[in-house]
């Protein structure tokens, strides 16, 4: 039983190294399934054997098949973070930052068999601060996104059943993990632009360029309008200190980045020296 006063009848974690884990291992024991596979008919039954009264989703990152979905006699409900039907799919933090949304928040909704389009039970905004990366806007979802199922688990157990609103589909937008394509970045962009692209892809797996012949994902940086006027979209230059980079207006002044390495090991300091070769400069 939960703080709630829910049973917690069976549980599934969409990932092995998930927090909170052990302590739900504690206290449900061999109900808690790590990463299953629900598809499985062997999972499909230990579902239906622990008899649910609603199914609940709170950021699981796959589609829940129809088998599971009609287990449960009152249905099933979850929490995904934006405002739905806008950024529907596994990642809409790339894309809200991406896209340079100046609001977005979570969504309670019912399950269905498609991606994120069930009827909208209750929402909550939330301002995004222009600093932010998409690692700092999935933590602060964390709160109020749990705060809402809680609210929405409630109304399901006192029988105050919300009937929901249908999604608008001329609203929708689709929110899938980034391509190689989504995550590359081009100087010949506004500044703006780019420097939304780092941080819609920040920490990993980074927005990059091609720079003289090395792949430069870059996972911190700033518009800046201190830069000598007659750099061309892509030239660089060193301005108290840090590399800045024209774009097709303002220019970025670099932070830090990692040079064609597949993990955070590779992440440098973007001072002078560190760039002085990719960008020919001389410091």
């Amino acid at each position: 039983m939960n703080a709630d006063g829910h049973d917690l009848v069976y549980a599934g974690i969409c990932r092995s190294s998930a927090i909170g884990t052990r302590r739900l291992k504690r206290k449900i024991g061999a109900r808690v399934s790590i990463v299953p596979n629900l598809e499985d008919e062997e999972i499909v039954a230990r579902v239906r054997e622990s008899k649910p009264d609603l199914l609940v989703s709170w950021f699981w990152t796959k589609r829940i098949p129809k088998s599971i979905l009609e287990i449960a006699p009152l249905g099933g409900i979850g929490v995904h973070p934006s405002l739905l039907p806008r950024h529907r799919g596994p990642d809409p933090y790339f894309w809200v930052i991406d896209s340079g949304d100046e609001t977005t928040g979570v969504t309670a909704h019912r399950l269905d068999e498609k991606y994120d389009t069930g009827n909208i039970l209750a929402q909550r905004s939330l301002a995004i601060d222009r600093e932010w990366t998409a690692w700092t806007l999935a933590k602060k979802m964390d709160r109020p996104s749990l705060a809402l199922l809680r609210q929405i688990v409630g109304d399901f157990a006192s029988g105050n059943i919300p009937n929901g609103i249908v999604q608008d589909e001329a609203l929708a937008t689709e929110a899938p993990a980034p391509t190689d394509d989504d995550l590359e970045i081009s100087f010949q962009w506004p500044a703006e632009k780019i420097v939304r692209r780092i941080r819609a892809a920040s920490p990993w797996p980074g927005a990059f360029s091609e720079v003289a012949d090395e792949t430069l994902t870059i996972v911190h940086a700033e518009v800046t309008r201190d830069f000598p006027r007659a750099l061309a979209p892509g030239e660089a230059a060193v301005v108290a200190g840090r590399v800045v980079v024209r774009a097709a207006d303002d220019a970025i002044r670099l932070f830090a980045a990692r040079i064609d390495s597949g993990t955070d090991d590779g992440e440098i300091d973007l001072d002078e020296k560190a760039l002085a070769l990719l960008f020919d400069l001389n410091c």
